[in-house]
């Protein structure tokens, strides 16, 4: 059996401030394949956040195993890693072109390659036209759609979403909920998508990992068996809700 992309092994982790320790991770274990687009799902304040920070390399873990890249691929944070945030975090002096290629300015990458790949991933997420334009311009979606096209901009072998698309209406989510869906199919890259939303996590994922109230622990970490691809309807269907329902109980059992 080839190994996993992401291996996580009773990972810990313990903020120390003013002298006094905080324990935010009692005990995560989760394994990840390349390509897997995984929610990571729990209660506000679990743990759920740092977990993505240990991922991207922002933040070491103090206990436990963590590994990233399988067989002889290295994996560097600083260029694998793409992170979309719940807000945009555009530059508002900068068009959305410029906004979109800024990781590949901060990592020297050549010039006319990024801005082809700038121009492409632009046209992926539906902003074709919108490249010109200033962040302040664009409404809250489509400031999304900026911000996920710039997280590939450098081609990451992994995306970490931190509750993306939390700040938005119902509506805008759920349609971007699909446009994620779509993205996610045809860039092939590895995902992990925050959120305390059950129905979304259902929505999204290939699986689901559910953490506990902080400190985080794994409470489960499963499949999610329904067809790609997925569409609203899908909410309707028996085993939509039969996923819903393991993961509100599980998380009642806290």
């Amino acid at each position: 059996m080839s190994e996993s992309f992401i291996h996580l092994n009773e990972v810990r982790k313990v903020y120390r401030t003013r002298g006094e320790e905080f324990l935010a991770v009692s005990d995560v274990t989760m394994d990840i394949d390349v390509g897997e687009l995984v929610s990571l799902v729990g209660p506000s304040g679990c743990g759920k956040t740092t977990v993505l920070k240990i991922l991207a390399g922002l933040h070491p873990h103090d206990g436990g195993t963590v590994r990233i890249g399988a067989g002889e691929h290295d994996f560097d944070p600083s260029r694998d890693v793409g992170m979309v945030f719940q807000a945009s975090l555009l530059l508002k002096w900068r068009r959305i072109i410029d906004n979109v290629l800024l990781p590949a300015e901060l990592l020297g990458l050549p010039k006319k390659e990024s801005l082809d790949r700038a121009r492409d991933l632009l046209h992926m997420v539906g902003l074709d036209g919108f490249e010109d334009k200033y962040p302040y311009e664009l409404s809250g979606g489509m400031q999304q759609r900026a911000a996920i096209a710039r997280s590939l901009v450098h081609d990451p072998k992994l995306i970490l979403m931190d509750e993306p698309f939390g700040a938005l209406d119902a509506l805008t989510r759920e349609k971007m909920n699909l446009e994620l869906l779509r993205i996610w199919s045809e860039s092939k890259k590895t995902i992990i998508f925050v959120t305390h939303s059950i129905p979304e996590a259902v929505l999204l994922g290939s699986r689901c990992a559910v953490l506990t109230a902080g400190p985080a622990r794994m409470a489960d970490h499963f499949t999610i068996d329904l067809p790609y691809p997925r569409n609203l309807d899908m909410k309707t269907h028996e085993r939509f809700g039969v996923y819903t329902r393991r993961i509100y109980k599980l998380l009642e059992m806290e």
